[in-house]
């Protein structure tokens, strides 16, 4: 089962490494992973996308909490958070399947970042499911190379 989690912590010197390590040594596997700056400098906060049962999932959870440099640990239910990815392109994109590329880039409001004479690099924003739609859509036309951040979540209300 697929669970996203949700770490505020301290920023400190093997924070991240502790927190990986305590998922894996519980049997997870971490499908996304990312970390990144609060507004205060001083904590950062870390979504990560798990695989694991239900049990092990509240397990781990009480393990993390217990960090000294853990502040809050939220795992999220279905629906209960919005959730977002953002993956980079390059595209190949010859004059000739060039609007193709474009038009659909247009109905998954992607935006072309940098055009070259025999490439496209195009953003997108979404959550999985749209970005694998896009990504089933684009393959066809050749991916060159590609940037994706995964999974990041905030609760709703």
């Amino acid at each position: 089962m697929r669970h996203t989690i949700s770490i505020l912590v301290e920023n400190k010197f093997g924070v991240l490494a502790r927190i990986a390590g305590m998922f894996s040594g519980r049997g997870f596997n971490i499908d996304t992973l990312n970390v990144g700056p609060m507004l205060d400098g001083r904590f950062s906060r870390i979504t990560a996308t798990i695989i694991g049962d239900e049990d092990a999932l509240d397990q781990v959870i009480k393990q993390v909490d217990k960090f000294i440099n853990v502040l809050e640990v939220t795992a999220f239910s279905r629906g209960q958070a919005t959730e977002r990815e953002l993956v980079i392109l390059k595209v190949n994109a010859p004059a000739a399947k060039r609007s193709e590329i474009m038009q659909v880039c247009d109905i998954f409001r992607a935006k072309i970042i940098d055009v070259a004479s025999e490439s496209l690099n195009v953003e997108m924003t979404g959550n999985a499911n749209k970005i694998k739609a896009f990504l089933d859509l684009i393959e066809p036309y050749g991916i060159v190379e590609m940037a994706r951040t995964g999974n990041l979540a905030l609760k709703r209300g």
